[in-house]
């Protein structure tokens, strides 16, 4: 058993306005996304259902040909395989859970977020 303090441990920026911090279980990935007002994450699709919940600020996501804004205290369901991308349209905090593990992220394969 590990406890995670996601305000002590180091956030990995990915881009400029983007931080990243993950934790993997055997099942799943769970991740802290951190977005700056104006930041985006390109048009990606992966084989992990998905689950964002937004802990602070206000996300447009833009799935397959859906678009949705979710603030503080919702959650937005992200099936396998989708395309999906998302915008912050102010300063941002997620929560993401994945199934199965994000195993392209462990092997490093997360150029899209890179940008």
């Amino acid at each position: 058993m590990k406890i995670v303090r996601w305000h002590g441990d180091p956030v990995e920026e990915l881009s400029p306005g983007l931080g990243r911090q993950m934790l993997h279980t055997e099942l799943m990935t769970v991740a802290r996304i951190t977005l700056a007002a104006g930041t985006s994450v390109a048009r990606h699709a992966h084989a992990n259902e998905q689950v964002a919940t937004v802990l602070e600020g206000l996300l447009r996501f833009m799935i397959g040909d859906e678009v949705l804004v979710a603030s503080a205290a919702e959650s937005v369901v992200i099936p396998p395989n989708v395309p999906h991308e998302v915008e912050a349209l102010e300063d941002s905090v997620v929560l993401d859970v994945f199934s199965p593990v994000r195993d392209d992220w462990i092997r490093g394969d997360d150029a899209y977020l890179r940008r």
